[in-house]
Order: C-alpha cells, then sequence, then structure tokens
C-alpha cells in the first residue's frame, strides 16, 4: 500500500476541496482536520469523508464560501454562526475569542451554530488545551439510537471530547468518544467491507441483538453502559442543538447524502481555565503519577503520535487524487 506524507495528504485534501468551490482559506482549514485525523489512524474522520464534502460542495448542501459570523452576547458566551458552511472554519474564526473570554472569566461557552458535520471533536478540544484551557466539546448526530426499552431512534452517537492542557502548551489527556458502544462509522465500514459486526453494538429494528451491520443501520447503536450512555447522549443532544440552535437529532438527515437540506448543525464547547486553581496541575501530576504505577496504562492520549507518512489504501489515495483534478 503506498505511503503517503501528511503534507501531501493536506495539499491534496485542499486542492480537491477548492477544485469543487471552496474558498482557499476554508479549503485549508478542512484539509489541516483531514491531515490530522489520518496521522492519528481515526479513517471514519479523514479521507473517508473528502467525497462526500466534494459533492455537497457541488450541490451547495454545504457553503464553501461564506464568512463565518462571531459574536459575544455575554462576557463568558462566544457564538459563531457557520451559515450552513464547515465547522472547521466556523472554529476556526471564534475560538480566539472564546480563548479570550475563559481567560477573563475562568470559564467561557463556544456555541457553533447552523454548520456542517465536525467529524472528530477531539481535534477542536485539542485546539483549546494547546491554548493552556481544559476543553470540553459535544455534538450530535443522525438519528440512530432508541431510549433503553424503545425501539425509536431519537438521537445520534452525539460524541463528547475531554482535552486537558499539560502546561507546557500540549495536551496531558484527551478522550474523544461517541455515548453509544461504536461509532456509527465502523458499523458502516463493515457493512461495506461485508464484514460482521460484535453483537452488543447494536440492535435490529425488532429489538433483537445483531452481528449484522445492514441489521444494526436499519435499527438502532447501543448507548455506552445502557441507560449511563443514554444519559450523556441526552445531554450532548441538549447542549448542541439547544445551545447553539442546531437541529435535533431526529432532524438530521443522512450526514453523507450528495444533496439536500444543509446539515444545520451545532457543537458546544466548554473552556475552562485551570489557573482559576492553584491545585489543578499539582492534581493532575498526581493522577499521572498513580496512573502510571502500572505497567503499561496510561492517560487517555498519552503517548499518542502523529504518523508521517501514512498508508493508504490505494483506491482511496486514487479516490482522493481524481477529486484534485490530479489521476
Amino acid at each position: 500500500m503506498p505511503q503517503i506524507a501528511l503534507n501531501e495528504i493536506e495539499a491534496t485534501v485542499a486542492a480537491a476541496l477548492q477544485r469543487h468551490g471552496a474558498v482557499p482559506w476554508i479549503a485549508a482549514s478542512v484539509a489541516r482536520a483531514v491531515r490530522k485525523a489520518e496521522a492519528v489512524g481515526n479513517r471514519i474522520c479523514g479521507l473517508y469523508y473528502l467525497e462526500s464534502y466534494c459533492r455537497q460542495l457541488h450541490s451547495g448542501r454545504v457553503k464553501g464560501d461564506v464568512e463565518p459570523v462571531v459574536s459575544r452576547p455575554r462576557p463568558g458566551a462566544v457564538v459563531v454562526d457557520a451559515l450552513f458552511g464547515f465547522a472547521q472554519p466556523a472554529f476556526e474564526r471564534a475560538l480566539p475569542e472564546a480563548v479570550a473570554a475563559a481567560r477573563e472569566c475562568g470559564v467561557a461557552s463556544l456555541a457553533v451554530g447552523h454548520a456542517h458535520t465536525c467529524t472528530s471533536l477531539g481535534y477542536f478540544t485539542e485546539q483549546i488545551a494547546r491554548e493552556g484551557l481544559i476543553g470540553l466539546g459535544m455534538t450530535n448526530a443522525s438519528p440512530i439510537v432508541a431510549p433503553p426499552g424503545g425501539n425509536t431512534r431519537v438521537i445520534g452517537t452525539n460524541p463528547i471530547a475531554f482535552s486537558v492542557p499539560d502546561g507546557a502548551g500540549g495536551r496531558a489527556m484527551q478522550f474523544d468518544q461517541s455515548t453509544t458502544t461504536v461509532a456509527l462509522g465502523k458499523i458502516t465500514m463493515a457493512k461495506a467491507a461485508g464484514e460482521q459486526i460484535p453483537e452488543g453494538w447494536a440492535i435490529d429494528a425488532e429489538g433483537r441483538p445483531t452481528t449484522d451491520p445492514a441489521a444494526a443501520i436499519g435499527g438502532s447503536l447501543v448507548s455506552l453502559g445502557g441507560p449511563k450512555g443514554w444519559g450523556f447522549g441526552l445531554m450532548a443532544e441538549l447542549l448542541a442543538a439547544g445551545m447553539t440552535g442546531g437541529v435535533v437529532s431526529r432532524d438530521v438527515k443522512p450526514l453523507k447524502a450528495p444533496e439536500g437540506a444543509p446539515h444545520d448543525l451545532g457543537q458546544y464547547y466548554l473552556l475552562m481555565d485551570p489557573g482559576t486553581s492553584d491545585a489543578f496541575f499539582d492534581r493532575l501530576q498526581q493522577v499521572v503519577d498513580a496512573v502510571a504505577l502500572d505497567e503499561g496504562a496510561r492517560m487517555p492520549g498519552q503517548g499518542k503520535q502523529d504518523r508521517d507518512p501514512v498508508e493508504l489504501e490505494p483506491a482511496v489515495w486514487q479516490q482522493t487524487l481524481g477529486l484534485a483534478g490530479l489521476a
């Protein structure tokens, strides 16, 4: 399989997005997110999404030429209207104001409204951590999760991400996870590959456990930890939709469909300044040291390094080159 440098991936993705209607700065912003996803092996949020980005730019389902509107209606609240464009450039435009608000107030919120899917939430909370702040983020998605005891799909996989600074410009820990047992993308990829899924990931339309990815997509994913994960999913739903003006999961249309109404999703972030406590970094170190007592144990995200170059499936890279007009 071909080994492709991250710089080449980023440049090719940017070229593909521009070729399909994104202005240069927006294409560059989205390309950096795709690069990061591929660098850490997050295939679901990387080149896997590029074809849909391009097709939706072409159809107008996502706007590639809008300037996000940033406002600060209250001292600790920053709002950005993505204007049905990509989430990455909207976040990029709003982050400096949100960081300033958090440093002034101790805690601040950043509400990204009317945006395209953000794919990896950890990509955004990591940027918050590298500013020296604690970042907590959440969003919602297409309805694929029924409440415990029910069969009607109400919410999406509704991920939550959390990143903690190390006090030296990096991050000490990070997790980024769906509130279901597994992300929907893993099931769609299993379906495309003709593979079965483990029991416990999903139920079919009649509420029976299934290992068939097609039946899972027609049924419901299982909340992580049952009612506990369902509660976290509802929390993400209410904050991501209610605090941003985005749609609820039941109104989210298929994310990768080439045409249709804009995603109109919301992403909600809390930025917390650890400097409001003299104890934070001391307690962080105590926890890190305790985790390290067992060989092989680690903090979430600890020691994770970007891969460069990245090994890609030949068909994936050929498709990428084709979208950029380079094949």
